[in-house]
């Protein structure tokens, strides 16, 4: 049990961590009623979803199964939720999002709406970051602009030109598994995120703290617990 952490690995088969385990106790649970396994997912490819740079440790599985199709920012297939083209509005029955609205440039708030948009009314957000509990999120770069990243001296730092014109630079940079588009923009609080949430248009938000011990799911801590969401009709 003191091993089921949200980031470390903890399925000898799959090598999937109790987050990845929990997106896909909550996509299942809210699509079919029920949670299932990925082996025991039924062929649906009337159920459409697309995810946002997911792990293949269930990409895979749920691509075979239904009609869904993973993106990413810097390969193909593309898709930039902060600029989400105008042919895609409600064209999904469910979204993944898991960690990356984190990492989006300001203002954060168009992710949100865009999520939204993909969605069909009633369609199901099933997300997560990590998140505090203190009253508002922590824009690292709130200024942010022109801006780029620059490696030097062992390390990286932040250069960006504000929209009037100043000069900003910025070190001690924390990047989530690797330099470029994994830098941490934010840190989210819990009612930052209740109202992105219903800012966007979505509604009966939940943080979804429950453990399925049958999934090796437990979240020792009130923080950075996955959530699901639906697009409001």
């Amino acid at each position: 049990m003191a091993q089921l952490q949200r980031e470390i690995p903890s399925c000898l088969g799959c090598g999937s961590t109790v987050r990845m385990r929990g997106i896909v106790y909550l996509l299942t649970s809210e699509l079919f009623g029920t949670s299932l396994a990925l082996p025991e997912l039924p062929i649906r490819r009337d159920v459409t979803g697309i995810g946002l740079s997911d792990a293949e440790a269930y990409a895979s599985r749920l691509s075979a199964r239904l009609g869904y199709r993973n993106t990413f920012f810097h390969a193909e297939p593309r898709l930039d939720i902060a600029e989400v083209p105008a042919d895609s509005p409600e064209r999904y029955d469910f979204v993944i999002a898991s960690d990356v609205f984190e990492h989006v440039a300001p203002p954060v708030s168009r992710a949100f709406i865009n999520a939204r948009r993909l969605l069909k009314p009633g369609g199901l957000l099933v997300f997560s970051v990590p998140f505090s509990l203190d009253p508002d999120t922590v824009e690292h770069f709130p200024d942010l602009h022109d801006y780029r990243l620059v490696e030097a001296d062992g390390g990286w730092r932040l250069e960006n030109r504000t929209a009037d014109g100043r000069e900003q630079t910025f070190t001690d940079l924390v990047f989530h598994g690797g330099p470029g588009s994994t830098l941490e923009m934010r840190l989210f609080s819990r009612a930052g995120l209740e109202r992105e949430f219903a800012s966007a248009g979505f509604t009966g938000t939940r943080f979804a703290n429950e453990p399925y011990l049958p999934f090796g799911i437990v979240w020792p801590e009130p923080w950075s617990v996955p959530i699901v969401t639906r697009a409001a009709r």
